[in-house]
């Protein structure tokens, strides 16, 4: 009798635990066993209070206890035992660009998909906010293999509502639904404005990962001549010329000026950042990605 044949999820789960399976044993072969946790706190959370020593910093008393008069006394912390993670995907029009099943949005997909899997073995609570300018799907973090394959087929069954892109209007969305200190992936094309605000808050709340997700075509786009050209956002169709110099200059520049944006904005504020290119291998830079966070945390 002819096994019924496995469905797109079922394949797509196989398909990301195989990647995942290649994560933890290249980390683990780097590391040489020493690799922790992908999802490492590396917060504190409030824990006691203890009498001032000498030394202590002032910022640290604890102005309500010591007011009682029993002496002066100063917060103590511990690091947060169990981490909180929250993915934050932008699944506007522009990121439906790249080949068929390699899309800048495919990759994002593909890459929420592995982390919610690799969650469920390191008992981190981990959910969803997939937004274009507004809210288009929204899973609290949660547990478990069910909540991870939940997450994965609500993620891959949504028909974004609206096309365009509002980067800080998700952030905002982000900032109001997550009151704790969590680790927040933002995963992006970053092909906007007026986002740099919103990202600064977002850095020194939460533990941050950007990921800028790019595809080849938007940083050298072939000369077919004139060819009419579609807005993914607006609509909009135009005619342009491809071949012509003055517009292949001014594609490269604005390509370059997006990656450079948001590569600078990251090491201003000190924020872990990757840029991810839809044909090319990404397991080997959240190897590195994970590498550096878990030498960061030990260090």
């Amino acid at each position: 009798m002819k096994a019924p044949e496995a469905t797109p999820l079922q394949q797509l789960i196989r398909k990301l635990r195989h990647f995942e399976i290649r994560i933890r044993h290249a980390v683990d072969a780097q590391l040489q066993g020493n690799f922790h946790s992908v999802f490492k706190g590396t917060g504190l959370e409030f824990d006691d209070v203890r009498l001032y020593q000498y030394g202590d910093e002032v910022r640290a008393i604890d102005w309500a206890v010591s007011s009682k008069g029993h002496g002066t006394f100063v917060k103590t912390y511990k690091e947060e035992r169990e981490q909180q993670v929250l993915l934050l995907l932008d699944v506007s029009a522009s990121q439906r660009v790249g080949a068929v099943g390699r899309q800048k949005l495919d990759v994002g997909r593909e890459i929420c998909g592995l982390l919610a899997l690799t969650a469920t073995r390191q008992d981190a609570q981990l959910g969803i906010l997939a937004f274009s300018d507004q809210k288009e799907l929204y899973l609290p973090p949660g547990k478990g293999i069910r909540h991870a394959y939940a997450l994965i087929k609500g993620l891959f069954d949504l028909t974004p509502r609206s096309p365009h892109t509002a980067v800080a209007a998700g952030i905002k969305q982000a900032l109001s639904l997550v009151k704790r200190r969590s680790l927040v992936i933002l995963l992006s094309d970053f092909i906007d404005t007026g986002y740099e605000r919103e990202l600064t808050m977002l850095a020194r709340k939460h533990d941050l990962i950007v990921v800028q997700l790019l595809d080849q075509r938007e940083r050298e786009f072939p000369p077919l001549g004139i060819v009419p050209l579609l807005d993914q956002e607006s609509g909009r169709t135009m005619w342009v010329n491809t071949s012509s110099a003055a517009f292949r200059a001014r594609y490269r520049a604005t390509y370059e000026q997006n990656r450079e944006q948001i590569g600078q904005i990251c090491r201003r504020h000190r924020t872990e950042f990757v840029s991810i290119a839809t044909d090319a291998d990404y397991v080997p830079q959240l190897v590195n990605l994970f590498r550096r966070r878990n030498q960061r945390s030990r260090g």
